[in-house]
């Protein structure tokens, strides 16, 4: 198979990819993907209503600056949409990004002022929610029930006229950061379309990625795994390999080629151009941070960026096992031997470890809750850069979204247990109607993550009991995230505790789906001193290293976490009401210092540390006379 500009040696897809193509785009109208004609239309007649609005914003702010009549009519301003819905991918209930273009004289804080007040005004929206201090500003709302994020980039116009372009790269002259990073997600998305062979092909291939990566919860690039954009720009540079190929073509290499991918070399659809700003442009050869990266997909529109720089050492694992797997199912689909149907079961994630970490944060309001939950997530991610440094512990595995719960509390020591992750069946049960009047109550709003942990297996002829430390890694993100300038520690709380995957709640399961069974409670023997239950404040600090050794089964290694990141009392409870009046805040119910942490059985499916010898690999293969050699090597469109 040669290469020719960036393409492979592809006479066309066969009758058999043709029928697959068939059954997969029935399997993704069964799935639910795609939204009625009735809401597409509905989606159409409020992006109208948004641009007509942005015209009124940007007329009203003309006048309010002493324009005359006339220029504030010819002043202008468009939306031009991004991400999902611009590429076409969207489906049932999705939001829309959008972008507001205004001219020079139209400020962000008129976008957040006035705009934002003009929004909440109009007949048909709800839930109006602005962000200015975003890392790019943000308001959310909903109009019609459309749910609608809007970013906005001033450029340095005197009006936006009708038929404006974004592609032209000297409308990023003398914009700040802000605007910049608004304008990109818009150029992005048409690059993207611009640069493959065939839309359509496009789209419905990456119809079928984005529901497989989010069946097994890979879609998410705050917890380091690949965003909406990062899994486009992959779906197109398969494209660009196989531009005659039909999407179920498509799908089968995607995963072939993405597993055996040379990382940490980058995934371009076009060579990185310089441009007219003095800004950073990705290159490894110059920045450090850049060479750091595991897994780049650089994004096509000046200034190139890279997609994917949160991705971890285990995330990387686990899509790259993940990918495998994938390969395996669309191979068996391909030979008539497995229906599409199983490329899209549910992730195991809260069955396939043993033990997992909890990250909870809690406030005792909505809306700080929003703010506070936010940041802890974005900062998970360097927990688990951490973690992958704790010996013995093979891999942290992050999940994708957080659970959010309300609480409603009798008195503080309800406070302090949810504050805690422990909620009783008794306070879950509990409506907000419950605790109206009474003295003392409150609410609770807290957001739990989770972290899966798996142990490296023993190795051949060692001896004695291992220990996990994870005190430092834990210690340190709690730090990490009081450091956050808005840090009210009367108000907020953050958690980290250790737990049996048999102590699970309900609400990570669907309905209906088997639990984890319980573990099999050890048989006490008489006279064993459960150290493990000392208070870490208690005056035996060698508390914490010691393990019973009168328990039958040998554990494998005991899982040691910071008193700090498991209950220290600033970060433990949100409320103020919580103060003491000795110390400025309660003593802390007594927390397991040392808990046992098994390995788990070599016979489960779960991910294995990684194989040095590549010839130990057996790897999922092209069709024949197909080299992924050639799909990886260094040459872009």
């Amino acid at each position: 198979m040669a290469q020719t500009n960036g393409t492979t040696k592809y006479l066309g897809s066969t009758a058999r990819e043709k029928e697959v193509t068939v059954t997969l785009m029935e399997e993704l109208r069964r799935q639910g993907t795609f939204e009625s004609e009735g809401e597409a239309k509905l989606r159409e007649i409020v992006l109208g209503r948004l641009a007509a609005l942005v015209k009124k914003f940007v007329r009203k702010v003309s006048l309010d600056r002493g324009l005359s009549e006339a220029a504030a009519n010819a002043a202008g301003g468009k939306i031009f949409t991004f991400g999902s819905y611009r590429l076409g991918v969207h489906g049932p209930g999705s939001d829309i990004d959008t972008l507001c273009v205004v001219p020079k004289h139209v400020s962000r804080e008129d976008f957040f002022d006035v705009f934002e007040n003009m929004l909440k005004e109009t007949e048909g929206v709800t839930e109006v929610s602005g962000v200015p201090d975003a890392y790019v500003p943000i308001i959310k709302t909903k109009i019609s029930g459309i749910p609608i994020d809007l970013v906005m980039a001033r450029l340095a116009l005197s009006s936006i006229p009708d038929d404006l372009s974004l592609q032209d790269d000297n409308l990023l002259r003398n914009l700040d950061d802000r605007c910049v990073r608004s304008l990109n997600g818009s150029r992005v998305t048409d690059e993207i379309l611009r640069l493959v062979p065939n839309v359509s092909v496009f789209r419905d291939a990456l119809r079928c990625i984005k529901l497989w990566a989010q069946r097994r919860a890979i879609y998410s690039n705050v917890n380091g795994f690949l965003g909406g954009v990062a899994w486009a720009m992959l779906v197109a540079r398969i494209c660009q390999l196989y531009p005659n190929a039909v999407a179920g073509a498509i799908v089968s290499r995607f995963f072939i080629i993405m597993y055996q991918w040379a990382w940490p070399q980058p995934v371009l659809l076009k060579p990185i151009e310089s441009g007219p700003l003095p800004v950073r442009v990705w290159n490894p050869k110059s920045y450090p941070a850049d060479r750091a990266h595991r897994m780049p997909i650089i994004t096509p529109a000046y200034p190139s960026m890279c997609a994917t720089h949160n991705v971890t050492q285990s995330t990387q694992m686990i899509m790259t096992e993940e990918f495998k797997k994938a390969s395996e199912i669309v191979d068996r689909v391909i030979i008539g031997k497995a229906s599409w149907s199983e490329l899209f079961a549910k992730h195991d994630f809260f069955h396939k470890y043993r033990y997992y970490l909890q990250v909870i944060a809690s406030t005792g309001s909505p809306e700080l809750q929003v703010k506070w939950s936010g940041t802890v997530e974005s900062r998970i991610r360097q927990l688990v850069m951490k973690l992958e440094y704790v010996e013995s512990l093979a891999l942290a595995h992050p999940f994708i979204k957080g659970f959010e719960q309300v609480s409603y509390c009798f008195n503080e020591e309800e406070v302090r247990a949810v504050a805690q992750g422990e909620i009783s069946e008794a306070i879950a049960k509990r409506k907000k109607e419950d605790i109206e009047g009474v003295e003392g109550a409150s609410t609770v709003y807290s957001t739990t993550f989770y972290i899966g942990l798996l142990v490296e297996p023993r190795q051949p002829g060692s001896v004695g009991t291992r220990r996990l430390d994870i005190s430092y890694p834990t210690a340190e993100f709690t730090k990490l995230v009081k450091m956050w300038e808005k840090f009210d520690e009367n108000n907020m709380g953050i958690v980290v505790r250790h737990i049996r995957s048999s102590a699970l709640p309900d609400y990570v399961f669907d309905e209906g789906e088997r639990q984890p069974r319980m573990a099999q409670k050890r048989p006490k023997t008489k006279g064993t001193d459960r150290s493990s239950n000392t208070s870490p404040d208690g005056p035996n600090k060698k508390a914490r290293l010691v393990q019973s050794t009168l328990i039958p089964h040998r554990p494998d290694c005991i899982l040691m976490p910071s008193r700090h990141s498991i209950s220290e009392p600033a970060a433990a409870f949100p409320h103020d009401a919580l103060k003491d009046a000795d110390n400025g805040v309660n003593s802390l119910p007594h927390v397991k210092a040392a808990n046992v942490v098994e390995r788990p059985p070599s016979s489960s499916g779960i991910y294995k540390p990684p194989v040095k010898d590549a010839s130990q690999v057996k790897s999922p293969r092209l069709p024949k006379g197909e080299d992924v050699a050639v799909a990886t090597s260094n040459g872009v469109p």
